[in-house]
C-alpha cells in the first residue's frame, strides 16, 4: 500500500462561488462538515498516513483546518506563489518527498475507489501512473478515457455528450521517482501535458471502479453531495 498522498487543493472554485463564498472549494460545507474532512477520513481508513497539500487560493484557511484535523508530523504544505496548473502543483509538491510512488487526490472530488487496489496495480506493474476510472452514463461534463488489453490506457477523448464511458475519477497513483526527472514547463496541466501525452517506453494504466463518485465543482453537484455523500462513504 502506498502510504503517502499529494492532495491538490489550490483551485479557485470559480463555478462554486455563487453558492459558497469566502472559502476554498475543499472546505465547502457538506452536511455540516468541510468536504475535505470526508476525503481525509476516507483516505486514512484506506491506509494513507502522510499528506502533502498542494495549495494556492486561500491557502491559509486550508492550513488552519489541516493543523486542527490531522496529527502533527503527518502533513506538509506546498504553496504556489503563482498558479502552476495541476501538473506544476504536483511537480512542486513532489520535491517534499523521496517516495518512489505517491497517491494523488483532488480535494474537490470524492471517489471511493480502493486505494489498496490502486497501489497494488501501480507497484506490481510499475507504470508511469495508474488512473482510477469511473464508469459513467449519460454525461457531457467529462472527457472519456479509453483502455485496451491488460488495463493499458490507449487514449483520451474530449468532452461531449456520451451515453456511456469511463471518466478520469481524480484519483491517481504516480511513479514519482520518474515524474521528478521529467522536463516540464513551470506551469502545466497534469491531465493534458502528462496523462494525455506520449512518453516513449512508458505505459499508463487504468483501474476501473464503480465506487461512489462525486465532484463538487459545480453548484448542482455540490447540492447533490449534501444528501448523497454521507450515505455513500
Amino acid at each position: 500500500m502506498i502510504p503517502e498522498a499529494i492532495v491538490l487543493a489550490g483551485g479557485l472554485g470559480t463555478r462554486l462561488k455563487p453558492v459558497v463564498s469566502g472559502l476554498p472549494k475543499s472546505l465547502a460545507p457538506v452536511a455540516g462538515r468541510p468536504f475535505l474532512a470526508y476525503l481525509l477520513d476516507h483516505s486514512l481508513k484506506q491506509g494513507l498516513s502522510k499528506f502533502i497539500f498542494a495549495l494556492g487560493f486561500r491557502s491559509e484557511q486550508i492550513m488552519d483546518f489541516v493543523k486542527t484535523y490531522l496529527p502533527a508530523g503527518t502533513y506538509s504544505f506546498s504553496t504556489e506563489e503563482e498558479p502552476l496548473g495541476t501538473g506544476g502543483a504536483v511537480f512542486q509538491a513532489c520535491a517534499l518527498t523521496t517516495s518512489e510512488n505517491l497517491i494523488v487526490l483532488n480535494a474537490d472530488t470524492f471517489f471511493g475507489v480502493s486505494l489498496e487496489a490502486l497501489s497494488d496495480l501501480q507497484m506490481k506493474r510499475n507504470p508511469s501512473c495508474t488512473l482510477a476510472l469511473k464508469p459513467m452514463r449519460n454525461f457531457d461534463r467529462y472527457g472519456v478515457v479509453e483502455t485496451g488489453e491488460n488495463q493499458v490506457i490507449t487514449g483520451f477523448r474530449e468532452k461531449k455528450f456520451r451515453e456511456s464511458g469511463l471518466i478520469n475519477g481524480g484519483v491517481y497513483a504516480l511513479h514519482a521517482a520518474s515524474f521528478r526527472q521529467k522536463k516540464f514547463p513551470r506551469v502545466f496541466s497534469l491531465e493534458k501535458d502528462f496523462f494525455e501525452k506520449e512518453f516513449p517506453g512508458e505505459e499508463k494504466l487504468g483501474l476501473i471502479s464503480d465506487a461512489y463518485f462525486i465532484d463538487i465543482g459545480v453548484p448542482e453537484d455540490y447540492e447533490r453531495a449534501q444528501t448523497e455523500l454521507i450515505r455513500n462513504i
